[in-house]
């Protein structure tokens, strides 16, 4: 970079202004006539300090003594100090540092209780407008507790119940203020509020309750329908030595169970996707089938329990095929479709024209995970033939 040429004007006009600073005298400067008034004023030089110390007229003066006879104050008078200070910072809307000062008066420990009691209401506005509301609710106790008709402390506590959803506290919090001041126009509209928000969450909680006794009596009847068709269900690992033994219990036992036993049909989070019975008393599964050559997978969110495998496969290997088939080799008629017995780790192959239902009523069926799923690979292929190496494959039965 090329150095700024001599008289360059970068430095924003400094040089003008120096220039012209040579010429010009300096207002209010010392003079031969009125220095040593001058001087005097400067609180290191006084040879006098007035008696009376005006902070308008002396603030540096005054700032000084403070320092100097801080220790001479009384905590009233400390405590005063910060409270001040700290609502300044309020008004600035500096809730932190206003905090921090209403704290340092608190820790004045003074005896004025009427001023802890401001300290703290104060402080738990500030919490308030920062979010603390658990902490601006316990400072606003602490004013109460200091002044039980501190009409500020009451309105700032029943505003930190309904924020907590603590309505029915809230409503006492305003009907002690209101036993105080009657016609207190802020502590009624509050209170109006609260009962407003008490009463919709209550209506809330009795819809909530019987949304969920709908929907346990919906797992129920779908775990009867699936115990009815015999298939059988893997529970996860956690539940299976959990229980095992209380199918005959009644009332809250049997609900129990049947959360448990649907642990087995209710683990599909990542789509959302699990088996539901229709109106009709059909159930549909979400299915999974898996391509092990291609490392590929097919997801069917509803699959009907009366449908065949085949039309499935059909339509998903019609005559647009998936793009990881390069060799265009999955085609309907040289599919096979299998599932494996999770004990034994046996191949079952299942005829592609039998419907869902009846592969999942076969005794070495299990869902698991609530997904049936099959592995598909193609007839006679090369990666077929490795794959059922070492594994016994049966064709299944009807």
């Amino acid at each position: 970079m090329a150095a700024p040429a001599q008289g360059d004007d970068s430095d924003d006009g400094m040089g003008e202004f120096m220039e012209s600073f040579k010429t010009r005298k300096y207002k209010n400067a010392f003079n031969e006539g009125n220095w040593e008034e001058e001087f005097d004023k400067v609180p290191m030089f006084m040879k006098t300090a007035p008696e009376e110390i005006d902070p308008l007229n002396h603030p540096d003066l005054a700032c000084i003594q403070s320092i100097i006879h801080d220790d001479d104050r009384t905590p009233e008078e400390k405590a005063r100090t910060y409270k001040d200070e700290g609502n300044d910072y309020f008004k600035e809307k500096n809730y932190k540092k206003a905090v921090v000062s209403y704290t340092e008066g608190l820790k004045k420990n003074c005896v004025d209780l009427e001023l802890n009691a401001i300290l703290y209401t104060n402080r738990a506005a500030a919490h308030f407008h920062l979010g603390n509301i658990r902490s601006a609710f316990n400072d606003a106790t602490a004013a109460k507790k200091l002044k039980p008709d501190h009409i500020k402390a009451i309105l700032r506590g029943a505003q930190c119940c309904i924020e907590l959803h603590h309505y029915l506290e809230a409503l006492q919090w305003c009907d002690e203020g209101l036993r105080l001041l009657p016609t207190d126009k802020n502590l009624q509209e509050l209170r109006a509020k609260a009962d407003k928000q008490k009463r919709e969450a209550e209506r809330d909680a009795r819809k909530a309750k019987v949304k969920a006794k709908k929907e346990q009596n919906e797992k129920i009847a779908l775990l009867a329908a699936i115990k009815e068709r015999g298939i059988k269900l893997l529970k996860p690992k956690a539940s299976q030595h959990k229980g095992s033994d209380s199918e005959d219990d009644d009332g809250g036992s049997s609900r129990a169970l049947a959360d448990l036993e649907l642990d087995g049909i209710s683990s599909q989070k990542a789509t959302g996707a699990r088996v539901y019975m229709d109106e009709q008393g059909v159930l549909h599964w979400p299915v999974l089938f898996l391509y092990p050559e291609h490392k590929q997978t097919d997801f069917i969110s509803a699959f009907c329990e009366n449908s065949s495998f085949i039309d499935h496969l059909a339509v998903m290997f019609g005559e647009e095929l998936p793009p990881w088939d390069t060799e265009r080799k999955y085609r309907p008629q040289n599919l096979q479709l299998f599932f494996e017995d999770h004990e034994k780790g046996n191949l079952y192959q299942v005829d592609l024209e039998k419907p869902l239902l009846g592969v999942l009523q076969n005794q070495r069926c299990t869902v698991k995970a609530g997904t049936p799923s099959f592995i598909v690979l193609v007839s006679g292929s090369p990666f077929c033939k490795q794959f059922q190496s070492g594994k016994k494959v049966q064709r299944l039965k009807f």
